[in-house]
């Protein structure tokens, strides 16, 4: 990679002189603002495992785990499993795993330190990804100690490289549909393991086409004529030299869209016999005779079971997504701090990006939303520990965990596109140059929205949820009280209830609508207003669906169709709502009042771009005026101005080092440029030889 010239302090400017954009300090400190300390906001991002995010930023200093650009796919292939052998050798395997065998046992560590590999190659993310915290996670969560015993050391240390043989050509979402049967067979105790059509075949998988030596094949488990359900078996796939295994066949998925260091392929099984013992039967066990048990008498609750202890996939693609977002987000806000485009006309300087106005509007609620990604994902990542170490494994917490990562994984990965996109545009030509990561960030991350659960899918479950714990409400309740609740809801449709109606129709005007909009969507009628809008979504969606319970299966799933889009919009709203509260508790935990103001700001400029998103809905709705709403957008645009100064505080304060960006346009190499065709017309203006404008001419003769 040629030598990219870096900066060793944040780039600071002089005011934009008059004849450009609005004149706008650049920094806080030329503002006169409060500052945020940044050392103590990249603590509070970096969050309850900011050690092991330190400790994997450090190892990923080292070049041989960058990806490089343009490198073809079998070379890119090999180069990804090399780094996948170095990140044993730095002992990144080994967090997740029991310390008998030689691991730390620290689940939240496990999965903070894997997020942090997107800013070295997303494709090492994902390829370490399906080898422990899929294939491995697999053999650890659904086996036994003999299981462990058998497989763990050599998956931990990478000699048995797998896949995770779930998602079929015909089935992605609809697991419990998969094709795949595992039939056991008392005689020789072995399961008979067969795809009997090609929509069974397994697709999509990592280390499938090249590498995996063996693979966790979900399939429907028969014994004595009886389809007990999906369950798992280890299943060995390729001889040493990487020949197929009698029995089992695949292809190579090819070229992808993204992620081309991982070499996703499809497996199919003839069938293959695998030793009864290769049934990974924590939930489910087979007896030699073929009897089968389970402590779980509920197949639909066992299966569940079985897939919420792989729910770390979700956990670690909201954070991974999190941390490409911010990267896209450093590069953009950097560039646009220091490239100056257009002037007035009379000779001034350029004008710096971040000046103006659409500028900041484009990519300071970005960044707003980021921040309180980064706050929403650190939440889920401690409810995940405390579910997975064992300090607090109940029923309960396991569904609330899965709730969680159901609503939180679709936000973060769309916002990921959206705002790679967006960050793209912003650096113009620049930002389409495979060099200055965009273009990549966003092939790679596209998968990230269908990977480990499609969001509507994943959104719908929590749709769900929702409509459960509503229904809850009103469990054991007589008739008057539903009677009542009717009532109450017909009077909110009326009157918007009292809160909303004096927040969205009352606020008095302090001199300007923008003014009071700002005194007036604070922290509590922000959440007001965000709760309220989850709350009437649900309550509308449970009261169209409440004849469903007397209808046949047919009409009942059609009624269900008809609202599947407004259950899956409550359920978004829902999550946006979850990263606001997590935001809003974050910045609780800040004692330096400078920067426990700026983030106020930040956390403001995020409620009021959620409230802007959904402006439609609350007019219809009657929770805001028109006037008010029309106001919103404009608070928005005050906002943005004023955390302008902070942008690149904002930004620094992610912690990434010169080895993470790797963008020469967020290099410092734009700001020598700025400087050296400055340099270049003061002096040729002081030479005296500088040409004469044509338009300068034209005004001396009017």
């Amino acid at each position: 990679m040629a030598d990219i010239v870096r900066p060793t302090t944040p780039a600071t400017h002089t005011r934009t002189p008059a004849g450009g954009a609005p004149t706008a300090p650049h920094t806080a400190e030329e503002a006169a603002e409060p500052r945020i300390d940044v050392d103590a906001v990249t603590d509070l991002l970096l969050g309850t495992w900011a050690h092991t995010r330190r400790e994997a930023r450090e190892m990923i200093k080292d070049p041989a785990l960058w990806r490089v650009d343009g490198m073809p796919m079998a070379e890119h292939r090999e180069r990804v499993m090399s780094q996948v052998h170095l990140l044993v050798q730095h002992g990144a395997s080994k967090r997740a795993f029991p310390k008998e065998y030689g691991g730390l046992d620290d689940n939240g560590a496990n999965l903070a330190g894997f997020m942090e590999l997107v800013l070295a190659d997303p494709s090492l993310q994902i390829k370490s990804g399906v080898q422990w915290g899929l294939f491995g996670s697999a053999v650890y969560q659904l086996g036994t100690k003999k299981h462990h015993d058998e497989w763990l050391p050599g998956i931990i240390d990478a000699s048995i490289p797998g896949a995770f043989a779930m998602t079929e050509t015909g089935h992605g979402s609809d697991v419990a549909a998969i094709g795949t049967t595992a039939t056991y067979d008392p005689d020789t105790e072995e399961f008979v393991i067969h795809t009997p059509f090609r929509g069974a075949w397994k697709d999509y998988l990592g280390n499938a086409a090249l590498h995996g030596r063996a693979a966790t094949v979900f399939a429907q488990l028969i014994t004595g004529g009886v389809n007990y359900g999906v369950h798992c078996f280890y299943v060995p796939i390729r001889d040493e030299e990487g020949t197929f295994l009698p029995g089992v066949g695949g292809e190579d998925d090819g070229v992808k869209g993204g992620l081309n260091g991982i070499d996703n392929g499809r497996l199919h099984f003839d069938q293959v016999r695998v030793p009864r013992f290769n049934l990974l039967d924590r939930y489910g066990q087979v007896a030699a005779d073929g009897s089968y048990t389970s402590e779980i008498d509920s197949p639909g609750r066992r299966f569940f079971t079985m897939l919420g202890a792989l729910v770390q996939g979700r956990v670690s693609l909201d954070g991974a997504a999190t941390t490409g977002t911010a990267l896209a987000l450093y590069i953009a806000l950097t560039y646009a701090n220091q490239r100056r485009q257009f002037d007035s006309g009379a000779g001034t300087d350029e004008v710096v990006l971040l000046d103006y106005g659409k500028h900041q509007r484009r990519l300071l609620p970005l960044l707003a939303q980021n921040y309180a990604q980064f706050f929403s994902n650190d939440e889920l990542l401690r409810k995940f520990d405390d579910v997975f170490s064992g300090k607090g494994d109940t029923p309960d917490a396991r569904e609330d965990l899965e709730t969680l990562a159901a609503a939180l994984k679709p936000l973060s990965t769309w916002n990921a596109l959206s705002t790679v996109q967006e960050a793209r545009e912003a650096c113009g030509g620049a930002g389409f140059l495979a060099e200055n990561r965009m273009v990549g960030l966003h092939q790679d991350l596209d998968v990230y929205a269908t990977f480990e659960g499609d969001n509507n899918v994943l959104l719908q479950l929590v749709g769900k949820r929702l409509l459960s714990d509503f229904a809850q409400q009103f469990k054991d309740k007589d008739a008057a009280a539903l009677a009542r609740f009717a009532v109450g809801q017909t009077a909110g449709k009326v009157f918007h209830g009292a809160g909303l109606r004096a927040l969205g129709q009352a606020v008095t005007d302090f001199g300007s609508t923008a003014r009071s909009v700002e005194l007036g969507l604070r922290a509590e009628q922000q959440h007001e207003l965000l709760t309220d809008r989850v709350q009437q979504m649900v309550a509308d969606v449970a009261g169209r669906m409440r004849p469903a319970a007397k209808m046949p299966a047919d009409e009942a799933a059609d009624l269900f169709n008809q609202n599947q889009s407004e259950l899956i919009e409550a359920a978004r709203a829902h999550g946006e709502l979850l990263q606001w509260e997590a935001f809003t508790d974050g910045v609780a935990k800040v004692t330096d009042e400078g920067t426990r103001q700026v983030l106020i700001w930040l956390r403001d400029l995020f409620g009021m771009y959620l409230i802007e998103k959904h402006l439609a809905w609350y007019l219809i709705n009657g929770r805001l005026s028109a006037q008010r709403a029309a106001s919103v957008s404009r608070y928005i645009d005050r906002l943005s101005a004023r955390l302008r100064p902070h942008a690149q505080d904002l930004v620094d304060a992610y912690g990434f080092e010169p080895e993470h960006v790797r963008a020469p346009i967020a290099s410092g190499a734009e700001l020598e440029r700025q400087n050296e065709a400055r340099e270049y017309y003061a002096a040729l203006r002081a030479s005296g030889e500088a040409p004469v404008s044509e338009k300068s001419l034209k005004k001396k003769r009017k």
